[in-house]
């Protein structure tokens, strides 16, 4: 009998070390994982204010997720426009055990996708994410990849420029010739200006070395400039204004921080609001969710955006309707 009731203290006494065993194991994987530290990596292609917002925009978008302080870790890397830069450091982040990859235009977003099909990666302001042979589909990108799109609103850029200046008759576009995503978007303006009776001349150039010569011989032969969402010309932009000026002639960028440094006017996608959106989806996906399930959101509104100061410098008087809609940016 007093064997039995040993047997059944001894029971009860392994029961609640169990017991408290089991509950302070529970107790320190739900501290643990409150306090887990995510690891996300960031390759930017290169330095400039649309870019950098961009950035900046990420970086709230994770935090209104709840992703900021201790909660995770950021390793931010710049190419500075080397495309040798792109590959080293996309294999960088890779080696370092990121777990979410984000590339800030898209030859950052090439180099992630070439350095890894295994992690997933968000694209932040890619222009033509399928011409980039990033996804096949906007809808369902499959694979390792989603993000976001800054679609360029091209045909209300097209409208601007007759609005605001009625007597340009020919258009010289600037772009890189390494930039898939100019590319794509030069073919697209030719195509909808010439319909709109638009004569239009086409100039690549394939570093920022060339763009002060190419400058000068396309503004002898046009009457206004645009540019695309172009990393190349836009970390160069100043060459690009300082020409236009000198020729008194308007420049149209795709990008309300260009509008700023000495552009006419533009319809624009603000960059800051596409970080957010690159930074929430991010998100979504540390919490769980597939990268190939999620559809690539596409931003394709814009709005007005003139430098006024510029306007007053070229001449250029704007319409009372537009200058209601539309940002000043000076």
């Amino acid at each position: 009998m007093k064997n039995k009731r040993l047997i059944a203290v001894l029971a009860a006494i392994v029961v609640i070390i169990a017991g408290t065993l089991a509950y302070q194991s529970v107790s320190r994987g739900s501290k643990n994982q409150g306090t887990k530290t995510v690891k996300v990596g960031v390759l930017q292609y290169v330095t400039h204010e649309a870019l950098d917002e961009i950035y900046r925009g990420i970086k709230d978008g994770l935090k209104k997720e709840g992703y900021s302080g201790d909660k995770i870790k950021i390793e931010f890397l710049n190419a500075e426009g080397d495309q040798s830069k792109v590959q080293t450091m996309s294999q960088t982040l890779v080696s370092h055990k990121n777990q979410l990859l984000i590339g800030i235009a898209t030859p950052a977003a090439q180099g992630l996708a070439s350095a890894t099909k295994d992690i997933p990666i968000v694209m932040g302001a890619v222009t033509d994410p399928v011409g980039a042979k990033l996804v096949k589909d906007l809808k369902n990108p499959g694979g390792n990849i989603t993000g976001v799109s800054d679609k360029t609103p091209i045909a209300d850029q097209i409208d601007l420029i007759k609005e605001l200046t009625p007597d340009v008759k020919t258009v010289g576009l600037l772009y890189s010739s390494s930039e898939d995503n100019s590319k794509s978007q030069v073919e697209e303006f030719k195509k909808l200006a010439e319909k709109k009776g638009y004569k239009v001349e086409t100039y690549a150039v394939p570093s920022t070395n060339e763009i002060a010569t190419t400058m000068n011989v396309l503004l002898s032969k046009v009457d206004a400039v645009w540019t695309p969402l172009d990393n190349t010309i836009a970390s160069a932009f100043p060459t690009v204004v300082a020409a236009a000026k000198d020729a008194n002639k308007p420049i149209y960028p795709s990008v309300d921080t260009m509008v700023s440094e000495g552009g006419l006017a533009s319809v624009v996608v603000d960059q800051y609001d596409l970080g957010v959106a690159t930074g929430k989806m991010a998100a979504k996906i540390l919490k769980g969710e597939k990268a190939g399930d999620i559809p690539v959101q596409v931003f394709d509104e814009g709005t007005p955006v003139i430098n006024k100061t510029v306007a007053q410098e070229l001449g250029v008087t704007i319409p009372a309707d537009l200058a209601k809609k539309a940002k000043s940016v000076n």
